[in-house]
């Protein structure tokens, strides 16, 4: 490297050429890395000066440039960022050459690193004096996942899908069946950028594995499916069973809870039905005889006992046959007078055992005649009329 300089130098004084014009130049000014591996950016600078220089490498991104390293009174520096414990010069500056070396490299390393020399007593151009890199960080794809979309059953339709959640540059997706029957897929059916397969009017005969490979600039993952075709669907089958179950329980219970209820209610009204009053019903019809004083119905009892258990003597007046007539009221009337006489006043029946006093019926105030009787809704009661002997006739 001397002699050249040396010799360039020799050449520029033969010609009368000035060279004391400082100048970087880069390699290339598009690195490649995958990520995990090293990135070098290649850089030099010309200059006939002696001087040390003073070298910075900056890195560009959206949010604005900012400083990683430096080179200033033969002393490196590097600065307090994420590529701080991996970024360093690749050689010594004394020799010109100001290219760094970046280990271990990530996707957020990626952008555009811009190097800068000064040199004290040399002359520098406007954008000579400045060398620019883009280096892109490669991602290489994450393991796809493989999926089946629709149920394989001969004669329907399917989509096996595969995607993968990391790649840089997006990866690319290629299906294969694999053996015994090796099979290769092509548009329209694959959609490479999509990473779907379509297969249509199934049969038995395309069931197999199915191989799907996710793959960039940075490397490939695979993923894999198994397509099993039916000839039936197992799974409407299992879940017409399982309805079909549970709308059996279901009627089960709902027949049972009926049941049930009906059970409960007819024991609810058995029980309260006794005691129940209903505000509708209407209250029953008393007796006409049942309206009489209690002293009226001992009364009737005690006259038809005393009638019953009279006898009269022997030659006695023959009573009439027209029946006596007992009114609902106790009153007894005897038969009436043969020839216009007045009835017989027979002495009054005996209560428990004590006789009753005789009264008039004029001047009984409860008696009334048989005509104001039926008016007010009394029943004639007819008692059969005695023969001399006592018997009744």
């Amino acid at each position: 490297m001397g002699a050249l300089r040396r010799a360039a130098l020799a050449l520029a004084a033969l010609l009368g050429v000035s060279l004391a014009v400082l100048e970087v130049h880069v390699g290339t000014s598009l690195v490649f890395s995958v990520e995990g591996q090293q990135a070098v950016l290649p850089a030099w600078y010309t200059s006939n000066s002696l001087n040390k220089p003073y070298v910075t490498w900056m890195l560009n991104k959206n949010a604005g440039p900012f400083q990683v390293l430096s080179y200033l009174g033969g002393v490196p520096k590097v600065e307090e960022t994420d590529l701080k414990p991996r970024v360093g010069f690749l050689y010594s500056i004394v020799t010109h050459n100001i290219s760094i070396l970046i280990n271990d490299t990530r996707e957020q390393d990626s952008g555009q690193y811009m190097c800068t020399v000064n040199v004290v007593d040399d002359t520098i151009r406007l954008e000579k004096n400045v060398g620019i890199i883009n280096l892109t960080v490669l991602v290489p794809p994450a393991t796809p996942t493989c999926q089946l979309h629709g149920n394989a059953v001969v004669g329907a339709n399917v989509t096996l899908s595969c995607s993968s959640k990391k790649g840089k540059p997006s990866p690319m997706y290629q299906w294969q069946r694999e053996s015994p029957t090796l099979q290769v897929f092509f548009p329209p059916a694959q959609d490479r950028a999509r990473g779907t397969l379509k297969l249509t009017n199934l049969s038995l005969e395309m069931s197999g594995v199915y191989v799907c490979r996710a793959e960039n600039q940075a490397g490939s993952k695979n993923c894999s499916i198994v397509l099993e075709v039916h000839s039936t669907s197992t799974k409407a089958v299992i879940a017409g069973a399982v309805l079909g179950s549970l709308g059996a329980l279901a009627t089960i219970i709902f027949f049972a809870q009926k049941v049930v209820s009906y059970r409960r209610k007819k024991r609810d009204s058995q029980e309260e039905g006794p005691n129940e009053i209903k505000e509708d019903a209407m209250a029953p019809k008393t007796p006409s005889w049942a309206r009489s004083p209690a002293s009226d119905t001992m009364s009737k009892t005690s006259t038809l006992s005393s009638i019953a258990g009279t006898r009269q003597p022997y030659g006695a007046r023959p009573p009439s046959d027209t029946a006596s007539i007992l009114t609902t009221t106790g009153s007894y009337r005897g038969p009436p007078a043969r020839g216009g006489g007045r009835p017989p006043n027979p002495s009054p029946p005996a209560v428990n055992g004590t006789p009753r006093r005789r009264q008039d019926p004029a001047a009984t105030p409860g008696s009334l005649p048989p005509s104001s009787l039926a008016r007010a809704g009394a029943v004639p009661v007819m008692v059969p009329a005695q023969s001399r002997a006592g018997s009744l006739v």
